[in-house]
């Protein structure tokens, strides 16, 4: 990858490598779930940290039969069957996984290698078979001769095999081979030596595609875009120009939503059913309720949005920003850690930060809540039913009471009671022929 990061912690569909392939892995709810690390083990295991893995380090890499050696004291104690999976084929399915081992289970041999066929195999070690079809070796690509190297059939990392037979294969494990390394691979041969291995042909090549560049990751992202989007039309969601739009693994959308082009739904996001969400809109841990619309250009991160709320265009909505049914935010408003009540609405040009906005409130264009005195936040407090009017700043810390109205153009310092009128601007005076004078003066 060329990257000081670890190669399972780039991110596909805004998750890890490793995520994709622990989300197949726990579909099959395993007794035991073992992940070997190396280069930069801390920074992998803190990123995916879950109680129910257990981290093996491989302090020297010497290869992948060496790394399961080094996991085989965290497997003593099991029997049964264990699966071999790579950290790096995100597209993989607990589905592919669940037929894989109910084939091995069905040959009743030792061994299982999962092998598919590619177009362009170059970077895979060849599955090698004879005239019949039986399984006879698997070679890595660097060590295969020219005419193994045109076989399309690889191996593709992943075994399934008998627990308790795999400690006496590792023991024989050696390291001739061009890259010094004790390859995995090299224990297919042995089981086939006692007739107890079999090769299993994925049908969905592209689900097991690797990872071995950033160009390959650019691939197997717009592959994976194009089969959630996919997903998410047969469940009833309309994409208007899908391949222009953008999504996480996680994100979750209702039936009957429609995404314009070029939508950015980041890790976090839950749309609900009957949406509209507008064109070059960015959501990322975000929920939002059933029928709401949210216009172009709209950011939305970390807020949380009931259901029949309009919003946009050009809104930012920050993390803590809660809003209740039928609240509407519109052009270049921008709210941060505050909740509005049912109903209300924060129309223009406004920057509503660390408040509590009731029900049925009109907030008028300009409005600012001066939330910051240079050391501390503080909050500002707007009861039900209260109309402001434009370009008011309310200096924090302040509570305005139920069925106030503020006047145009005031600055709020001090407390409002309910059901009143504050207004504080300067009277407004006439100077009689300035324009006259101002000209003689020009």
């Amino acid at each position: 990858m060329r990257s000081r990061l670890p190669k399972v912690l780039h991110s596909l569909a805004g998750r890890p490598l490793l995520w994709h392939i622990l989300r197949a892995v726990r579909g099959l709810q395993p007794e035991r779930l073992v992940v070997v690390t190396g280069y930069q083990a801390e920074a992998v295991e803190q990123s995916l940290a879950a109680s129910d893995i257990h981290w093996v380090r491989q302090y020297e890499r010497k290869g992948t039969g060496h790394a399961v050696q080094c996991a085989m004291s965290a497997l003593k104690g099991l029997s049964g069957e264990l699966l071999i999976l790579n950290g790096d084929h995100p597209l993989i399915t607990t589905s592919i996984l669940e037929s894989f081992v109910q084939y091995h289970r069905g040959t009743g041999r030792a061994l299982t290698v999962m092998s598919t066929c590619l177009e362009q195999p170059a970077g895979y070690g060849r599955v090698l078979r004879d005239e019949r079809g039986a399984l006879v070796r698997i070679v890595e690509e660097r060590d295969a001769t020219p005419v193994e190297r045109t076989v399309r059939e690889v191996n593709t990392g992943m075994y399934c095999l008998a627990v308790d037979r795999l400690a006496g294969w590792l023991a024989r494990l050696d390291n001739r081979n061009a890259q010094n390394e004790y390859y995995l691979t090299d224990i297919v041969p042995m089981a086939m030596a006692s007739g107890e291995a079999s090769a299993w042909i994925a049908e969905d090549a592209e689900a097991l595609s690797g990872i071995n560049d950033r160009m390959q990751l650019a691939v197997l992202e717009r592959c994976f875009r194009d089969r959630l989007v996919a997903g998410w039309m047969e469940r009833g969601v309309t994409f208007v120009d899908p391949a222009t739009c953008w999504l996480a693994a996680d994100v979750q959308i209702g039936a009957d939503t429609c995404i314009e082009s070029n939508v950015v739904l980041g890790p976090g996001t839950v749309i609900g059913e009957g949406c509209s969400i507008g064109p070059y809109c960015v959501i990322q841990e975000s929920v939002i309720g059933p029928e709401c619309r949210v216009l172009p250009f709209s950011h939305l991160d970390g807020a949380e949005v009931d259901a029949e709320c309009d919003i946009g265009p050009y809104a930012r909505l920050r993390p803590g920003c809660r809003l209740a049914r039928k609240v509407r935010v519109g052009n270049f408003c921008e709210i941060k850690k505050s909740s509005v009540g049912m109903g209300s609405k924060v129309n223009h040009l406004s920057y509503i930060g660390d408040a509590q906005i009731g029900s049925g409130v009109n907030v008028g264009a300009g409005t600012i809540t001066c939330n910051y005195d240079g050391v501390h936040k503080h909050r500002t407090v707007i009861g039900d039913q209260v109309f402001v009017g434009s370009d008011v700043q309310f200096v924090a810390p302040v509570q305005i009471g139920s069925g106030a109205t503020i006047g145009a153009g005031t600055t709020v310092t001090k407390d409002v009671p309910a059901d009143s009128l504050a207004i504080s601007r300067a009277h407004q005076t006439h100077v009689m022929g300035w324009s006259e004078k101002r000209k003689t003066r020009i």
